[in-house]
Parts: structure tokens; sequence; C-alpha cells
């Protein structure tokens, strides 16, 4: 933990907890070093899905080339921010209005998910054009992935057996512009498996397009760069990502490849800080009570992991009696909800936790406060901060 970042959880009043921190000077000094390591050919979409704080997505807009959203809310936030961003609209069920809204707004591409999709977008065109990639279920074995978009029956794209009603259907309608396929297949891959996959991926689409004679300029191999939970120093390594797809485009001159991430970009830069509430032992086992829980911080509940984290001491104790402690054992750390599903952390062994102890969960800048379920049990939401970039000191003279 950055030392700032550490002054700043100190300097909190319990009253201000919990909070989120975003530190973003990491968040950028991460995006740059992921911008760096890809080739030019290669365009970043941040998928606003993994988090849409505005202060980040402002820090991001600084190393992408643009922005995939996935409703019509997310384009109305992400059109509000920037303007004249281009953005990539995807998802499976989007409706008439959201097609509307995609057309009138502008966005530089979207996915077309089926051929009702397509024919919908069809009668809805009038005398706009549309720039569109279709979404393709390919038959790629994947093997066992962390979650699986495709490769078997899945909602999400088009068989490819159904991609010739979709060209005939664009045959009809010039003003439908198709510029490539889509393909995200799986997400928690790591370099070697993700880069792998690409490969398979753009071998597809280029027999694809040659054998329908058709120009293929862009292939877009979606997301899913994997994040490591149990240990947040293994990271998705990006030098060699970059360098495999710079020898896969060296093979397809005239080709741009489009890569959508999101958690793997953001996920380091958050922290969710809060208190030990109680510390109680049942039946041999102890558990912290925090202040707050999944109704903030869903993450572990829906991904079935222990959050990391990092015990902050608190050395005040208020009360007159023996403060609550657990010493050298596993402690289960909950939130306040009335459900024995509301754990951060389960078993995880401590030197020492102790009521009025401070919490910093890490890795909570992507799929956190924005798929919580904030109003169950109606407790009050987590305050926001935003650690800016702290210069050095200057060096004392003499």
């Amino acid at each position: 933990m950055r030392p700032h970042l550490l002054n700043h959880i100190t300097a909190l009043t319990d009253h201000t907890l919990p909070a989120y921190l975003y530190d973003l000077t990491a968040l950028h000094d991460h995006a740059t070093a992921i911008r760096e390591a890809l080739p030019e050919r290669v365009e970043v979409f941040y998928a606003a899905k993994a988090n849409s704080d505005a202060r980040l997505l402002e820090v991001l807009s600084k190393n992408v080339d643009g922005f995939e959203v996935a409703s019509g809310g997310e384009l109305d936030h992400v059109r509000g921010l920037f303007p004249d961003a281009p953005i990539a609209f995807g998802g499976p069920g989007k409706t008439i209005a959201e097609l509307v809204q995609a057309l009138d707004t502008g966005v530089e591409r979207l996915h077309v998910e089926s051929e009702r999709e397509l024919r919908v977008l069809a009668e809805l065109l009038g005398e706009r054009t549309a720039d569109i990639l279709l979404r393709v279920n390919l038959p790629i074995a994947l093997g066992p992935v962390p979650l699986a978009m495709g490769g078997r029956p899945s909602p999400f794209g088009l068989d490819p057996a159904h991609l010739d009603g979709c060209l005939r259907l664009l045959a009809e309608h010039p003003r439908i512009r198709l510029r490539g396929v889509h393909a995200h297949l799986a997400s928690g891959l790591d370099a070697t498996a993700q880069l792998g996959l690409a490969e398979q991926i753009v071998a597809w689409a280029c027999d694809w397009a040659r054998t329908r004679e058709l120009p293929l300029t862009e292939v877009n191999i979606g997301g899913g760069m994997g994040v490591d939970y149990h240990d947040p120093d293994r990271r998705f390594d990006w030098p060699v990502f970059g360098a495999g797809l710079r020898r896969l485009l060296a093979d397809h001159p005239g080709l741009t490849l489009r890569i959508e991430p999101g958690r793997s970009v953001s996920v380091y830069c958050g922290w969710y800080v809060t208190e030990v509430l109680d510390l109680k032992h049942s039946y041999g086992e102890a558990f912290a009570v925090l202040r707050g829980g999944t109704h903030h911080l869903r993450t572990p509940a829906t991904r079935h992991h222990d959050q990391p984290f990092q015990v902050i001491p608190a050395e005040g104790w208020p009360w007159p009696w023996t403060r609550p402690a657990a010493i050298d054992e596993p402690v289960t750390l909950v939130g306040q909800l009335c459900t024995p599903k509301d754990v951060l952390a389960s078993r995880i062994p401590v030197r020492q936790l102790r009521a009025g102890d401070r919490i910093a969960f890490a890795m909570t800048g992507a799929y956190a406060w924005n798929i919580s379920h904030h109003q169950f049990l109606m407790h009050p939401a987590p305050g926001f901060h935003y650690l800016d970039h702290v210069p050095a000191a200057a060096p004392t003279p003499g």
C-alpha cells in the first residue's frame, strides 16, 4: 500500500466509514503501462461496466481509444462525460429505444448479437448510417475457464451458421456497414491463454471473410484479461500479450484488433475501507463483524472468493472492558446484513485483529460498488475519496 494512501486511511474519522478510496495515480500509471505494452494497431476500449465512476473514466480517457457500453444508461453517462469519445455499444438485450439512442448519438460501433437485432436496426435506420460488428459465438473449445461467454450454447452472439442470413440482409441495407467481427468468448484468462484465443479468433475471422469474399479490417477479441484475487501481485502480463499481438498482426497487414478490458484495468486502484465493529467467537471460530458488507462490496459473494485485505491497527479503545480480539487464528470477516452470505473473507489467518481496528480491502476498483445491492437493509452508502498524485518532497536545502 502506497504511504500516502495509508496516511489517508488512518486520517479518516469513524463516522466517514465505510469508504471507497480510488488511487488515481496508480490507475493512470497502470493504464499507461498497458497502452505502452500494446502495438499501434491494437485499440483499447475500456469496458465501462467494470466501474463507471466519472473520476476514474476521466483518468482512463487519456490512455484508451474509447469506451465500451452495454446499456442506454451507460451510453448516456459516458457520452455526457466525453461528447466526442468513440463508443462501442454491445450486449445481448438491446431495446428499440437503445438502438435509436445509439443511432442518434453516433456510436462508433454497434455489436450486433442476432439476426433479429440486425433486422430491427435496419427498420430503424432511416437516412442514418451504422457501423457494426457481428458478434459470433465461435466453435472454439475453451477447456476449463473461470467464465465462459461462448464456445458452447450461450445467449451471447450468433452461431456461425446464422451469419450468411445476416450477410444477405446487409446486402439489402448498404447504410449498415459491416466492419468486422466480435468474439468475446471467455474471461479470467492469463496472457498466454488470452493470446492463444486471440490467434484462433483471428484465424477463424480471416478464413470466414476470405470464403465470403469480404474485406476484413477489424476483429474485436473482447476483454476477459485475468485478475487473481488470491494473489494480488500476480497480474496479467501485458508485455507478453502485447508482444504476441505484435507477431500476430505482422501476419495480417491492414487488420486492426480491438480489446475491451475492464476489471484488469481498474481493479487495482480501489480500496474499500471499514472498521471492525465487533470480534466474537462462535463454537471456537472467530468472526469479525464489520461496518458495511456485501451491500457495498458484492464482489467476493459473486465470485466466491476471499477479498484480499490489510489490517490497519487502531490503538485507541474507549471502553472500560477488555477489547475483543482474535490472536494468531483464522477469522471470518462478515458485514452487517441479516444473512449468512454477507461474507467478505472466510477463515483467514491473522496475527491480531481487534474491535476498532480498520480493514482495507484491496482490488475494489472494478465490479465492486457498482454491482452491489445498495438498498438491502438501507444502511448508509459509503463515502468516496480520490487520491491524486502526491509529489515527492523537495530535498532539504543545505
